[in-house]
């Protein structure tokens, strides 16, 4: 029963699984879980024991056999073991302040039916009040241990390389003791503890906690590994990357541990709703016990002190405020078991009115894994001395054009002389400018060739991106390079639209000719692909879209990127969405949803469960408010009875609690 004093305050509520988390891991979690099970235990004996009482008094009064007395203490009893804890729960918050409370409402509406004679009612309030109370927290801790379970990566240990490696020893420590650059050891079976690389041996990943997706994925030597992952097959030993506060497991157990702290609406409406709603339910209670018998006579007034009892039991606004935020938590974790990562129920909600989703090109619909598709030489001029030229002014650059070039040229046996670049600079969104043995060498579109007055040909068009190359102002060719569309990316285009997104919309940096293909092949309107933008143009042309969105403040403007470089442009959507992101820290910091794998048709999932959550959220308000209105109209006019009131008050928290379960499901 003392769990029920957070009900009306939905931060305070059993929802806060992660309060666990932030204990020591082998000891805190354990204790809370026999604490809650010895809590609940005590709570079946005391609805036994009331209930042997208040049935002893029900039968001992049908035949007669009670005293005046004797029928009070017998009532009293059960309503002493059954409310106990409410009562001084109330008395307790009124002292701090919190008087209009469900615990304050059960109080004054039982002790009420006591003061006028209905003693059976009053305990029968408490008792079945209780009962509600008790079936509620098997639902909610049962909604709560589902996504403990969803999310419960964290790793135990970690088997720590002790000595020189080739010794074999190895300690089992906690993975916070484990230091970047150390060694590990992941046996067949076990979680692994930390990200890191393979330095020997070759097995198969399960990411499915982290990515949803329940194929193994081979890793060899050299291969990425992040932690949460389970080592299904091989014995490997990991050099760690990252400290246990740094790793993807670690990010991601605080993202969605913090996810109930940005609420949506209508969570932010129900608490709003319940501090203004029960005083004035309290209010008109009053008003109902006492005006009427001044008009009608004071004979009369038990009978209306009884309505505005039911009045009290009816209004609590228990089903709202614990279903509402049950119901995003239940879509949040759902969404996380299929690698999707949302950060706040306020996101979650922001997806049921996507009205315009933006799409980066490259690494987003594209696999972001480019590789050398032609080159096409000026006159006089070799594929080796062209590809050179590329190559020295790519070999410093991290994008995936430079290393696709460097990647080309290495493969034809030619190694690289980093000494001779001198005076390297990288033009955002133009290319790069360096200097080769003392001559300008320019590498880039075509934009970074007009400004420095280089005249470039046209002649013998490839499909694909073409990085334009000069050396000492003379033009000698481009590299022509493919980024394959995924595989998933049309599916995830038409699914939207489906879904009845009425603008789907790409940008890229790319040349227009790549820009429209890629876009054809997709099913992408080409009225809304928008090509060689700068960053800076990316950042404007979103603008523009959320300008044209003001008139219809409802809907939300989607950005899907890598969360990498699309920073600014994520942080201006109503929702930015990190694809491909696990691992990486920019992602999951600039983004507002992260999806954990390179698939856009995860974007088809995020929306269909913000929708039901968000369906699962109406019909509990619908369905609340609706009987509780009915039913306070039948109290203040005599037709409804204190049963009804308590099926008014528990049975709808029940029913809402159950249905927001669904949301685990979604």
């Amino acid at each position: 029963m003392s769990k029920s004093c957070s009900c009306c305050n939905p931060s305070e509520a059993k929802l806060d699984h992660h309060d666990e988390h932030s204990h020591d891991h082998d000891h805190g979690h354990d204790h809370s879980h026999e604490h809650g099970e010895s809590e609940g235990n005590k709570q079946i004996y005391q609805l036994i024991i009331a209930a042997i009482f208040f049935a002893a008094g029900l039968v001992l009064n049908a035949f007669d056999l009670l005293t005046p007395l004797l029928e009070i203490a017998i009532f009293l009893v059960a309503y002493l073991i059954a409310g106990y804890e409410v009562i001084l729960n109330a008395a307790k918050n009124i002292l701090h302040g919190q008087v209009f409370d469900e615990n304050f409402l059960m109080s004054i509406a039982s002790i009420g039916a006591f003061v006028i004679g209905e003693y059976p009612e009053g305990v029968a309030v408490m008792l079945f009040y209780m009962i509600g109370e008790i079936f509620q927290d098997r639902a909610v801790d049962r909604s709560r241990k589902s996504i403990e379970d969803l999310m419960d990566i964290r790793p135990d240990y970690a088997n720590l390389v002790v000595g020189k490696p080739e010794n074999g020893n190895t300690k089992k420590v906690d993975p916070s003791e484990v230091s970047k650059g150390d060694l590990i050891v992941v046996k067949p079976g076990e979680r692994i503890p930390l990200d890191g690389i393979i330095v020997s041996g070759n097995t198969e990943i399960d990411s499915s906690a982290l990515t949803g997706e329940s194929l193994p994925v081979e890793a060899t030597k050299g291969s990425d590994i992040f932690s949460g992952s389970i080592n299904i097959s091989g014995l490997i030993t990991v050099e760690v990357t990252s400290i246990f506060s740094e790793s993807t497991v670690a990010k991601i157990l605080t993202l969605v541990e913090s996810a109930t702290a940005q609420k949506a609406k209508p969570e932010n409406f129900i608490t709003k709703f319940a501090r203004v709603y029960t005083p004035i339910v309290v209010i008109l209670a009053v008003l109902l016990a006492f005006v009427p018998p001044l008009f009608l006579g004071w004979s009369e007034l038990s009978d209306w002190v009884y309505r505005a009892l039911i009045f009290l039991v009816v209004s609590c606004p228990c089903a709202l405020v614990v279903s509402v935020p049950l119901s995003y938590f239940g879509g949040i974790g759902s969404a996380s078991r299929q690698g999707i990562l949302i950060k706040g129920g306020n996101y979650l909600e922001a997806l049921t009115k996507v009205d315009t989703i933006v799409f980066d090109k490259t690494g987003t619909l594209t696999q972001g894994k480019l590789s050398v598709n032609g080159i096409i030489t000026a006159d006089g001029v070799s594929e080796e001395e062209l590809l050179e030229a590329a190559s020295y002014a790519e070999s410093s650059s991290t994008h995936p054009i430079a290393k696709a070039i460097v990647a080309y040229y290495l493969q034809t046996g030619k190694q690289l002389d980093g000494s001779r670049i001198e005076n390297y600079e990288e033009v955002s969104g133009k290319g790069i400018v360096l200097k080769i043995g003392g001559k300008t060498v320019l590498s880039g579109n075509e934009k970074l060739m007009n400004d420095h007055g280089i005249v470039i040909s046209n002649e013998g068009n490839f499909d694909g991106t073409a990085v334009h190359v000069a050396k000492a102002d003379r033009y000698l060719g481009r590299v022509i390079l493919r980024d394959e569309v995924k595989k998933d990316s049309k599916q995830a285009i038409a699914g939207l639209m489906k879904l009845g997104v009425r603008r789907i919309a790409m940008f890229t940096g790319d040349n227009k000719n790549v820009a429209k293909a890629v876009a054809e092949d997709l099913g992408i309107n080409e009225n809304n692909v928008y090509a060689e933008l700068l960053p800076q143009d990316k950042v404007e042309t979103l603008k523009k879209f959320a300008g044209e969105k003001a008139e219809d403040s409802k809907s939300s403007l989607v950005f899907v990127g890598d969360g990498i470089n699309d920073a600014p442009v994520l942080a201006i959507a109503d929702v930015g969405i990190a694809m491909g992101a696990m691992g990486s820290d920019a992602a999951i910091e600039a983004a507002d949803v992260v999806l954990m794998t390179d698939e856009p048709s995860k974007l088809l999932n995020a929306v269909r469960i913000s929708r039901k959550t968000h369906a699962i959220v109406i019909q509990n308000i619908v369905f609340a408010l609706g009987v509780k209105g009915v039913l306070l109209v039948l109290g203040a006019l005599g037709l409804a009875s204190m049963w009804a009131a308590v099926f008014g008050d528990v049975g709808v928290a029940f029913i809402a609690v159950l249905n927001a379960m669904r949301a685990l499901k979604a």
